[in-house]
């Protein structure tokens, strides 16, 4: 049995961490921004707000911890909240876990970080990643494209769309790839390899790739939707979701998060690691995949209440 931490365990991917560590066996702790959101575990998970600012606070909360998995990241530049302050914050984590004695980080990047690129999610991993391998523990970076599950944001919100609206319109030819992983099996994997002592990077993909057009015609099709689906030129793209967002109050997709998509930056020529099919999980959840809108700057704001699944 190991005491692992976990960071966001109330939140999306965190709390399908915390749910395999717990039934693995381990004790759990988690690191959050969101103390007074409702525990889904009981009480089993003991909960200490993620100190950036106070960093032996940190380093205290982790003591006794033998693994630490990590997460917590930011999907966008914003007013509020930046890449650039999420790398510091990752790196203070970091050195809070050395200092505290923690044996082994597993830690969630993406695939193609590239500490060259003009795209600050794709950096930022980069350098994160970087200074994960120079601290001291050991290591296993895992390294997924698009996450799916029943609180995800990307594929809730095009069936979403999909169910709204009667044109659905794609970046340019809709021919960049995506290799969509379970949030599940990405638990799984992270949870076995915390015991692990071996430093690896490792690929997390799922077992089906895809064009971006073609996961859109696809979850139309598995919706029983028929829609048009045209390909628009990029900025044209941007704009019309810009004005989107200002109907949802949300920030539906950036610039940067276009440019990463036609660079063809989530896919990996790689085995899979999970092993949930897309295609079959939507059809397990078509009834409610897409009903309402799930929007990440409520998420962002809102650290109170309990997020939503489909």
């Amino acid at each position: 049995m190991l005491r692992i931490a976990v960071t966001g365990a109330f939140g999306y991917s965190g709390r399908y961490l915390a749910q395999h560590c717990l039934a693995a066996g381990h004790q759990v702790i988690t690191l959050t921004n969101s103390t007074r959101r409702p525990d889904p575990f009981g009480s089993r998970v003991p909960a200490h707000p993620l100190a950036f600012h106070q960093p032996a606070r940190l380093a205290e909360s982790l003591r006794g911890v033998e693994v630490l998995i990590n997460t917590y990241w930011v999907r966008f530049d914003h007013a509020r909240f930046t890449h650039q302050e999420a790398v510091a914050n990752t790196r203070i984590l970091f050195q809070a876990a050395q200092a505290a004695g923690v044996r082994r980080i597993v830690h969630v990047s993406i695939t193609h970080p590239d500490i060259h690129s003009d795209l600050p999610y794709f950096r930022g991993k980069a350098e994160l990643e970087a200074a994960l391998i120079s601290l001291g523990p050991s290591y296993c970076i895992l390294r997924p494209t698009v996450l799916f599950g029943r609180e995800d944001v990307l594929i809730n919100n095009i069936a979403w769309a999909l169910r709204h609206l009667p044109v659905f319109g794609v970046f340019g030819a809709g021919d960049y790839r995506l290799q969509p992983i379970y949030v599940d099996d990405l638990a799984t994997a992270a949870v076995a390899r915390a015991g692990g002592d071996r430093n690896e990077i490792v690929q997390a993909i799922g077992p089906e790739t895809f064009t971006y057009r073609q996961l859109v015609e696809t979850i139309a099709r598995i919706l029983g939707l028929r829609r048009l689906i045209l390909g628009v030129p990029p900025g044209l793209g941007y704009w019309f979701c810009r004005l989107l967002g200002c109907l949802v109050r949300d920030v539906v997709i950036t610039r940067e998060e276009i440019r990463g998509l036609m660079q063809d930056r989530l896919h990996v020529d790689a085995p899979p690691l999970g092993t949930t099919r897309l295609t079959d999980w939507i059809r397990q959840h078509q009834a409610t995949l897409g009903a309402h809108y799930t929007s990440e700057m409520a998420r962002r704001v809102d650290r109170v209440s309990a997020y939503r699944s489909n």
